[in-house]
């Protein structure tokens, strides 16, 4: 069976300032949704399990310990579909909103996310451009530098491992953590049958 995870010869190929991650949509735990994110290394780095395989309501990314990093909540009564993204499991103070951009005329752009909460109104930290669906999207930075990509992986041999198992491939100027949340973020809003 081919490994899930990088090995030296696909990660030799890749800029030694950034990270590289695998990333297998499939929960370690039985008959729950999530993810499975492997380093360069193929160790555990980061896990989401929805416990509540209907449930996209609240959604936990976790660290290889499976201790809380962010949790990621939809919001209620709101009329654009919007996500607010808080520290650890607190539910206080977000760390940053995203909402998924419904603008037709600017149909490059997925999702735009902003410091804080959207009610502050406050400049676009992250705008993110693609499709989800085919595992292909850029996250641009306030200054328009790609900060992080999503992109399909393939096995040596050329092999294809589909859509479940794909890269993250995240620049210096972003924190690791932060670009998966932005990952778990897109499933939510686009799912994985999606292409928009």
């Amino acid at each position: 069976m081919t490994k899930v995870f990088p090995n030296g010869a696909s990660s030799s190929s890749t800029d030694a300032t950034q990270t590289v991650l695998t990333v297998w949509k499939k929960s370690m735990l039985l008959n729950c949704e999530g993810f499975t994110v492997f380093d360069a290394n193929g160790n555990l780095a980061y896990r989401v399990d929805n416990y509540l395989a209907g449930n996209k309501a609240q959604i936990l990314l976790m660290d290889a310990a499976g201790n809380p990093l962010f949790t990621i909540r939809r919001k209620r009564l709101s009329l654009a579909d919007s996500w607010v993204v808080y520290e650890g499991e607190s539910g206080v103070n977000p760390r940053f909103s995203a909402r998924k951009q419904m603008n037709l005329l600017k149909s490059k752009c997925l999702a735009r996310i902003v410091e804080g909460s959207w009610s502050g109104m406050g400049m676009c930290t992250y705008e993110i451009e693609g499709c989800y669906g085919k595992r292909c999207c850029a996250v641009y930075d306030e200054k328009r530098r790609i900060v992080a990509e999503i992109k399909r992986k393939e096995a040596t041999g050329g092999m294809s491992f589909g859509m479940d198992v794909f890269r993250l491939v995240v620049q210096p100027q972003i924190d690791t953590t932060v670009a998966m949340a932005l990952l778990v973020l897109l499933d939510q809003m686009f799912g994985s049958s999606s292409t928009p």
